[in-house]
């Protein structure tokens, strides 16, 4: 994804999820728990693991760079504790910047800076072909 990529009714759009910040080391941004639970009024752990890698896969995308692409290809998430309302807030911070992966540890908490999730994102970086 590039910096002016529309998230205009992409999954992002439909989750309610804000990115506030994209380098290649790191990325920052925020989701509703409202509209994003599972039928007990929870935060989906699921919705957990799409910010975690939405987050990390717009900083692998500034890690690679012009005339290249990001590919998802490991996702591992642990949740710690559940949310019932307000906003869970993410940053993805970079274990691994190599030429061809680049891997993210990413903390989801809660309003109050409680734990809920640890995840970790593995992208592989490639080449676009015209």
């Amino acid at each position: 994804m590039s910096d002016t990529a529309s998230t205009a009714g992409t999954l992002l759009e439909r989750m309610g999820i804000e990115v506030t910040l994209v380098t290649a080391e790191r990325a920052e941004g925020r989701m509703p728990v409202a509209g994003n639970t599972q039928p007990f009024g929870l935060l989906h752990g699921g919705a957990s693991a799409v910010l975690a890698e939405t987050l990390a896969s717009f900083a692998a995308q500034r890690h690679a760079g012009e005339g290249r692409a990001t590919v998802g290809i490991e996702l591992n998430a642990t949740h710690h504790r559940l949310a019932r309302e307000g906003w869970v807030h993410a940053v993805a911070t970079a274990v691994h910047l190599g030429r061809s992966l680049a891997t993210y540890e990413v903390t989801v908490d809660d309003d109050g800076g409680r734990r809920l999730c640890t995840a970790r994102v593995t992208c592989m970086l490639i080449d676009i072909r015209a």
